[in-house]
């Protein structure tokens, strides 16, 4: 199950009950929209305890088409990497710190 935004938000307003929910979904707002202007501008963006978000460069290739095996240009893209950080990794895999 992926966890969405409204969820998130729900969430966030039951654990913090003297916040209003229109300020919760401003701040929420506030650091994805940070955390997209940064990877915009090539930045890393570390959240400690969770893990590392970069960007890297995709090189222009030619791909194929798997429907009619026809060759496509592909152009250069950018695209997100996420390395979760140790803590994550031994949450998720249930290890001891």
């Amino acid at each position: 199950m992926a966890i969405v935004k409204s969820k998130l938000l729900k969430q966030l307003s039951k654990n913090y009950p003297n916040f209003l929910k229109k300020d919760l979904e401003k701040f929420t707002n506030i650091i994805l929209k940070e955390i997209k202007t940064s990877l915009k501008r090539g930045e890393r963006v570390e959240l400690r305890g969770f893990g590392v978000f970069s960007t890297k460069i995709q090189k222009a290739r030619i791909s194929r088409n798997p429907k009619t095996n026809q060759k496509v240009d592909t152009p250069e893209k950018t695209t997100i990497h996420f390395k979760m950080s140790k803590d994550l990794f031994k949450i998720l895999n249930n290890e001891k710190k």
